[in-house]
């Protein structure tokens, strides 16, 4: 039996709960970001899996890769899937974030197909669980696709970011977390639009080390194409009235 005079905390009541001024704890696992001052300022103090992670981009190439390369690292030996990237991704620097190209599976040939056909192959990618990480790339996704998604993510333990343009903040999103990602001399600054915690009004000025332009227009090295998945590969056959229909579009 309780004391009357002893208040329990949130988590004890249940896992979900947590009070306005302290960061959520909740049973998710988390990876770590590799970066300390912004570990601290996240639920679990890393990039949760199971879930959607929406970052919203002011423009691609400004830190973004080298920003989550530590926790993809970590999950890479179950390889790591670049779906729809604005540019071809840059080998050489890459590697010098130690993501080997054999690490890889990059879906650039989506980028001309239809929306439909880019969410499709994200939710088999997702529902699979054979790989460590997603970053899908998209200008424009409804919410009821986000939803979608981010259903097919809490089926597994994948890490999932969708990089969206910073425009897309105005739009609803089911992601429990959702960051702003903008330029800053010798870095990147990072607004949090959404999290499991107190609000942070002020944005956090993140220093990156110079690996090079991990997306470029032009690439200076291209590995040999790695094999995706059975589920991915399925996705070179998206287009499909069938494959369109069950995304929803």
């Amino acid at each position: 039996m309780i004391s009357p005079n002893v208040h329990p905390q949130p988590e004890e009541l249940h896992p979900s709960l947590w009070r306005a001024s302290q960061l959520a704890r909740c049973t998710t696992r988390c990876i770590d970001t590799g970066h300390a001052v912004l570990s601290k300022q996240l639920p679990n103090g890393g990039w949760p899996t199971g879930t959607l992670v929406d970052l919203l981009v002011q423009q691609p190439g400004i830190g973004e890769i080298r920003l989550l390369a530590p926790a993809l690292r970590k999950v890479a030996h179950k390889s790591v899937v670049f779906l729809q990237p604005p540019h071809a991704p840059q080998a050489i620097a890459l590697a010098g974030m130690g993501l080997a190209p054999s690490q890889l599976i990059w879906l650039i040939w989506l980028k001309s197909a239809t929306s439909s056909d880019a969410l499709w192959a994200a939710e088999q990618v997702l529902r699979s669980g054979s790989c460590g990480a997603l970053l899908f790339w998209s200008t424009h996704v409804r919410p009821e696709s986000l939803r979608r998604l981010h259903l097919a993510a809490q089926a597994r333990e994948t890490l999932f970011f969708a990089l969206r343009p910073l425009a897309a903040s105005q739009d609803a999103s089911p992601a429990p977390l959702r960051l702003s990602l903008r330029p800053a001399p010798g870095g990147i600054e990072i607004g949090f639009l959404k999290r499991r915690g107190p609000q942070r009004d002020e944005p956090l000025f993140l220093p990156l080390a110079e690996h090079g332009k991990a997306l470029s227009d032009r690439q200076v090295s291209r590995p040999a194409p790695v094999a995706a998945p059975a589920p991915t590969r399925l996705a070179a056959e998206a287009g499909t009235r069938s494959a369109r229909e069950e995304v929803g579009h």
